[in-house]
């Protein structure tokens, strides 16, 4: 039945994609058609999927349970959770998140006590020889799905939640070495029955794991889908509140007459703009970025962004809403002209690091020191499609970051030196042509120690119309001076910024955290006068 819907959809949209989504058993089956039909173009999404279930109790005993009278209900709570999942992570789903502690209990209380009785009913109306009738067809549908998982040519985005699911000796790990085009994303604190959780948003993971797309190859610029404001909510709200806390942000902004602001009133509020600044250690300057310009501008900015967030799975462990997924659901796109272009074309808001990884992962001492190759070709870009250019900088990593051993320290460090030589050589170099410092774009981790956190700021300079400026596409000369009055401006930017931070009275978190504590935790903190 499945195989033939497939089939019907295909020849409705042949040049579109089909998204399968199978959960534990529905997994198998997932895996079982994609197999048997390896011309369509075909996404499984796996959620828990039961390819391991042979070695489960249940199956153990299933020849002792198919010796149970049949017309016995099931009532034994391993058996009740094995079929619906968690009564009490089930009920959580219809709680408002906007409630007091006192209402949300009041509210939880409400929806597991009218699901109980349903709970109940289902274990008389489920008898145990339906659970024997499961068990045997789960265990010939997981038979045949694992004979046939090297057949399975479809992209995989696999969803394994609890712990058990963990590498090494995890059924995820096992199968994302078996499927040739498989992603994998971990939910430790979540149970079996992913997709009925309160919280859980499927369409949030495919977009984070850059797996959502229109057509037979994906394009992340034209297939990207901007963030709901529930996700906008959930990233800012939850999983990065804390840190915009403890750096509060200072937007500061420039004027067409020179004047500088706070907030982002001197930035174009229309497209195509391309931002050209300083990458801060390890980026962390990216996720404020993010928020500034959606919350005030109401915009996402199309990031540049290192190869190593799209290819692979190069990370280990990845959360729901893991770095990596961030930076795909808030506009990153891998650096090329090519997609430049395209975010040209759609007046978008670019962001570029002419530093890329060597300024993120600059060596001890280098802070704020700009790493740019020779390259103008941005500048002749922005010529030819007219766009405004605002330089910026930020200041602020020395604030909360030290870097203890750099890459001239781990290089030396036999182990962790052929680690770093092995994970590079996954990657397609970015800037082989470019000789010196600035093509150094090797990828490694830093060791930091956190210091007691300062304040992180922002300034965006004078735009600089590119209109008109067809010179600069044919002249080198030219197009070199305008990069240069670019970089000029950026450094002299990190100068004012690094000047001005010392007349902040509220540098330190301490007044900070006073200030909110007396006027409210949503209270934007002073900062000093432009």
């Amino acid at each position: 039945m499945v195989e033939a819907y497939v089939q019907y959809e295909n020849a409705l949209s042949p040049k579109r994609p089909i998204y399968i989504t199978g959960d534990t058993f529905g997994g198998c089956l997932a895996i079982s058609v994609a197999a048997r039909n390896q011309k369509i173009d075909l996404v499984l999404i796996l959620v828990n999927p039961a390819t391991s279930s042979a070695k489960s109790p249940l199956q153990a005993i299933l020849p002792l349970l198919e010796v149970v009278p049949s017309n016995l209900p099931v009532t034994y709570p391993d058996l009740l959770r094995y079929l619906i999942g968690n009564p009490l992570n089930v009920a959580m789903v219809s709680i408002q998140n906007n409630h007091s502690p006192q209402e949300t209990l009041q509210e939880f209380s409400e929806s597991l006590t009218s699901m109980l009785p349903f709970v109940s009913e289902l274990a008389h109306v489920i008898r145990m020889d339906t659970l024997v009738w499961k068990l045997k067809l789960l265990k010939s549908g997981v038979a045949y799905a694992n004979s046939q998982l090297h057949a399975v040519q479809a992209e995989v985005l696999l969803l394994a939640s609890g712990n058990e699911n963990l590498p090494p000796s995890g059924e995820a790990d096992r199968l994302f070495k078996t499927l040739k085009k498989c992603k994998v994303r971990y939910f430790r604190n979540r149970g079996d029955k992913l997709l009925m959780e309160d919280g859980f948003n499927l369409l949030t993971v495919i977009k984070g794991a850059s797996m959502y797309r229109r057509s037979r190859q994906r394009d992340p610029v034209t297939d990207y889908l901007p963030p709901t404001l529930s996700e906008f909510k959930r990233t800012y709200g939850e999983d990065f509140k804390l840190f915009h806390q403890l750096l509060s942000p200072v937007m500061l902004s420039t004027m067409k007459d020179g004047e500088i602001v706070r907030g982002l009133s001197g930035v174009p509020d229309k497209g195509p703009v391309l931002f050209v600044g300083y990458h801060q250690l390890l980026a962390m300057e990216m996720f404020a970025l993010f928020e500034g310009f959606l919350g005030e501008k109401k915009t996402v900015i199309r990031t540049a962004a290192h190869q190593v967030f799209f290819v692979g799975n190069f990370e280990i462990l990845r959360q729901e809403l893991s770095l990596f997924d961030a930076f795909s659901m808030y506009g990153a796109v891998p650096v090329s002209p090519i997609n430049t272009y395209k975010s040209f074309e759609r007046n978008e808001f670019v962001l570029l690091y002419p530093g890329g990884v060597r300024e993120a992962l600059h060596r001890k001492g280098e802070g704020y020191q700009l790493f740019w190759p020779d390259q103008p070709e941005f500048v002749r870009m922005a010529a030819r499609f007219g766009v405004t250019i605002v330089p910026f900088g930020c200041v602020g990593e020395d604030d909360f970051l030290q870097i203890v051993l750099d890459y001239h320290d781990l290089k030396n460090i036999p182990y962790i030196k052929d680690q770093i030589k092995s994970f590079n050589e996954d990657l397609t170099g970015i800037r082989d042509t470019v000789k010196g410092e600035e093509g150094n774009q090797t990828l490694h981790m830093p060791v930091v120690l956190p210091k007691v956190p300062g304040r992180m700021y922002f300034l965006f300079g004078k735009p600089i119309e590119m209109k008109g400026m067809d010179n600069v596409l044919t002249d080198r000369k030219e197009a070199n001076q305008v990069y240069l009055q670019i970089k000029s401006e950026v450094e002299n930017v990190m100068s004012y910024l690094k000047r001005k931070r010392e007349q902040d009275p509220y540098r330190s978190i301490t007044r900070r955290t006073l200030y909110r504590a007396t006027r409210g935790p949503s209270a934007e903190v002073p900062t000093f006068d432009p």
